[in-house]
Order: C-alpha cells, then sequence, then structure tokens
C-alpha cells in the first residue's frame, strides 16, 4: 500500500505589482487543498527579479493575504535570502555534468536564431558549449564572464497528469538548454522554482496556465536533481466582464481596493471560489464547507468570467448576515468621513440593522446609515408638496401622542394608524412629510423603525421644527 506523502503547496507570487483576482484564487485553492488534507500551506515570495521587484508590492501581497484571512504556516521565504542554496545546489549541477558553462555572447545566440529562422527551423540555442562525448570545445575567450546552461535532455519527452488539463506532452527537441545563472552569478527563475519546489517539498503546485511552458523545464530540472516531482495543475485565466483577459493591464485590480469599496473578505472568497470549481449548485457556502469539499477533479479547465453583479449579490448575503457590532466597526470610519454626527444619535448597530437588507457593499451601508447622523435639511419645495395645511393638523397630533407614547416600534406604529384614522388621511400622507422633517429625505425604511431608533426627544425636536 503506497503511503501518501503529506500535502505541501505553496502561493508563489512576484512582487512586481499589486495581488490580483488571478492570484487570489491561486492561492485560495492552493491554501484550501493544503487545509483539507491537514497539510501545510506555504507562502513563498519570488522577488529574484530586481528591475521590477518592489517593497511596496511584497507589502501588498501580504496585505491582500491577510485581509482574505489566507494564513500561511511557513514562510514567507523570499528567493533573494536563499542565494547561497542556489549556488550551492548550480556548483553541484556543474560536477555532476548536468549543467554546463557557455560563454557565448547574447549577441552570439541571437545570431543562431535569427540563422535558425531563416532555415526554417525553431529558433534556439545551437548548444555550442555544451560538453558531449568526443566533442572539441571552442577555446574559452578571455575576459568573458559565462552563463551557467542546464544540460535539457536531447530526446524523449515531458509528460505529466495536469490535475486541471489532463495529460500535456511536450517534446525535449522543442526545450533549449535553459540559462540558470547569469554572468554574475544570479539565478534564473526556473531553476530557483525547481530548487525551492524541491527544498520545500511542495506535492502540489497550483498557479495559472501561463505558467505551462516552464513546467516542463523545471520538471527536467527536478529530475536532473533526483527530485520527487509535485503534482502540476494549471488554472485557466478569469476573464473580464468584457470577455478579455483580466490581466494588470486589462481590467485587473488590486485585491485590496475591494475592501475599499465596501466588500466583505468572506463574500470575495465565496465568489473566487467559484470562479473555476464547483460542489453541484451550492453557490453560498462558508470556508469550513469549501475546505471540507474542495477537491482537484472539480476544477474547470475552461476559463471563468468575472461577474460584478454576482459578486455584489454575494456581498448583500455576506452583509445581510454579518454581525451588526463587526459592521459598526467597518462603517463607522466611512461615515466620519461624510461628516457624520454620533453624540446623541442611536446606537449604530441597531442603525445597520435597519438598513443592511437593501446594501451591497459597506459603502452603501454607510450611505444608508447617514440619514440617522446628519441634520435633516429638507428643500422647500418637498416640504411645500408634502407638509399641507390638510397634513399640518395631523402632524400635530402625532407630536402630542409623542408625548405619552410607549416609545417602540409596535406602539408607535398603532399610534400612527389612530392618528391617521382621527384626520382621514392615509399613512403615505403622514409618513412622507415625516420622513422629510425627521430625516431630511422620502426614501428611508419603515416609519415606525426610523422613528423608535431616533428616540423620542429627537423626533420632538424635528417635528417642531419643521411644523
Amino acid at each position: 500500500m503506497t503511503v501518501r506523502p503529506p500535502v505541501r503547496t505553496r502561493f508563489a507570487p512576484s512582487p512586481t505589482g499589486y495581488l490580483h483576482l488571478g492570484g487570489a484564487r491561486t492561492a485560495l485553492y492552493s491554501w484550501a487543498y493544503a487545509r483539507h488534507f491537514g497539510g501545510t500551506f506555504i507562502l513563498r515570495i519570488e522577488d529574484t527579479d530586481l528591475e521590477r521587484s518592489t517593497p511596496e508590492a511584497v507589502q501588498a501581497i501580504l496585505d491582500g493575504m491577510q485581509w482574505l484571512g489566507l494564513s500561511h504556516d511557513e514562510g514567507p521565504f523570499y528567493q533573494m535570502q536563499r542565494m547561497d542554496r542556489y549556488r550551492e545546489v548550480i556548483k553541484g549541477m556543474l560536477d555532476a555534468g548536468t549543467a554546463y558553462l557557455c560563454y557565448c555572447s547574447p549577441e552570439e545566440v541571437e545570431a543562431m536564431r535569427e540563422r535558425m529562422r531563416a532555415n526554417g527551423e525553431k529558433p534556439r540555442y545551437d548548444g555550442t558549449w555544451r560538453p558531449e562525448p568526443g566533442k572539441v570545445l571552442p577555446e574559452v575567450p578571455a575576459g568573458v564572464k559565462p552563463v551557467v546552461r542546464f544540460k535539457n535532455p536531447l530526446d524523449g519527452e515531458v509528460t505529466w497528469n495536469d490535475v486541471v488539463k489532463g495529460p500535456i506532452t511536450i517534446a525535449n527537441k522543442e526545450l533549449d538548454d535553459l540559462i540558470i545563472a547569469r554572468p554574475d552569478g544570479t539565478p534564473t527563475y526556473n531553476f530557483c522554482v525547481s530548487v525551492d519546489d524541491w527544498d520545500m517539498q511542495i506535492t502540489h503546485v497550483l498557479r495559472g496556465d501561463d505558467h505551462v511552458n516552464n513546467t516542463p523545464r523545471q520538471i527536467n530540472i527536478l529530475r536532473a536533481l533526483g527530485a520527487e516531482l509535485p503534482e502540476y495543475g494549471h488554472l485557466p485565466m478569469i476573464l473580464g466582464a468584457d470577455g478579455q483577459k483580466l490581466s494588470k493591464r486589462h481590467g485587473a485590480v488590486s485585491v485590496m481596493e475591494y475592501p475599499e469599496q465596501g466588500y466583505l473578505p468572506e463574500a470575495m472568497l465565496n465568489y473566487l471560489a467559484r470562479l473555476g470549481w464547483s460542489h453541484g449548485d451550492d453557490e453560498i457556502f462558508s470556508m469550513q464547507q469549501f475546505t471540507k469539499w474542495f477537491n482537484l477533479e472539480h476544477l474547470t479547465a475552461s476559463a471563468a468570467q468575472f461577474n460584478p453583479e454576482k459578486l455584489a449579490w454575494l456581498n448583500n448575503h455576506y452583509i445581510k448576515a454579518a454581525d451588526n457590532e463587526r459592521l459598526a466597526t467597518l462603517v463607522r470610519p466611512k461615515m466620519e468621513g461624510q461628516g457624520a454626527q454620533f453624540d446623541n444619535a442611536p446606537a449604530l448597530p441597531a442603525v445597520l440593522a435597519l438598513v443592511k437588507d437593501r446594501v451591497n457593499t459597506i459603502n452603501e451601508l454607510a450611505d444608508a446609515a447617514m440619514l440617522f447622523y446628519r441634520q435633516p435639511a429638507p428643500g422647500a419645495d418637498l416640504l411645500a408638496q408634502h407638509l399641507t395645511d390638510a397634513v399640518r393638523p395631523a402632524l400635530s397630533a402625532f407630536a402630542e401622542r409623542c408625548q405619552t407614547v410607549e416609545w417602540n416600534k409596535a406602539a408607535l406604529a398603532a399610534m400612527l394608524k389612530e392618528v391617521l384614522a382621527a384626520h382621514g388621511l392615509k399613512m403615505p400622507q403622514i409618513a412622507m412629510p415625516l420622513r422629510l422633517l425627521v430625516t431630511g429625505q422620502l426614501q428611508t425604511p419603515a416609519i415606525d423603525a426610523v422613528l423608535e431608533l431616533f428616540g423620542r426627544e429627537a423626533v420632538l425636536a424635528r417635528v417642531a421644527k419643521g411644523v
């Protein structure tokens, strides 16, 4: 009986920009697979692109992971801090003959490729410095720092059973002898990834399908090192609402823009989970359910399309389900920015409980709650339209009854009906002017619920001022 090794997954972004939706989905799937099996989820920052990597991008990745709650078990590891290890492995490969020094200049390599293109061949390095039995290598040129190339197999094929796309085969003759160290000794991307996956004992690599061409190179390097191969799964790209590939140059935004726009992390996680994976017809589920259900068999090979309306619908669901005290901590800073006055005002959690059902974002929730935290300023035209001579006596009677009525929603509703009956009016005839006088606007939740939250003193003062 084969003993399955402990599952070890990794998320390995390059800090050349923010964490976008595609990267967040990759992180989520890798995290969930490790959690499903009680395994280990590793965060690795692939920062060897010194020209494009920035500390700000690293922080954006860490912030995005923290907001989503995708906690790592090991790391973050930084490739720039592992240079000694890479050099050690390169030396071992040179000694073993699985890598070699190449003194060709970039110009010479480009000339080789041009000749091949002219002959209708696939352009590639021609193996000038590749050592072979009986082959005489050129004389080492003076003053030239060599690159290190991986001695890729010349014949045969690289085949792997991709957990998303199925079997993939690439002929070795399609692959160059890859440069694994530059003239200054710094290692290159595919080499670093291979060594990291080996050292960190990664069992499953989930990543975007733009990495498919890297996989055979990494497999050959790992085989040359005598390493166990992980399973690979290449996730299709996410398309924008217009059907174009979502990318940093087209429609993709930082994950951290979503909390700014008022989205909850649980809504984003639920949404991302369904962008390429399914569990029957289930649309709404917790992360506990997701990690219990998540498997590789139900990952889809077809591209998913980003749907802002679907995300907003999920966010509405999670806002309605959220604890009101928690919502208050998210909403209050946004309301303070709008000049909200919280002194002698209703308790914010109670207000949010009243207004949260009809909003899709925290920003909309803040806007909806503002009617309780600013002085009403209804327009003169609106007041003239709704505060008519026929209504004024009823409002005066309402104000008088407010002095003694029990201040709760049910009692206020009953009292309003009694006032309406006594003056021969319908509910909108008194509810509209009351809304204007108390809140300054015509659209509010149920008037009895609004009055209850404002409190007796505030309602009496606002009605008296308006009348």
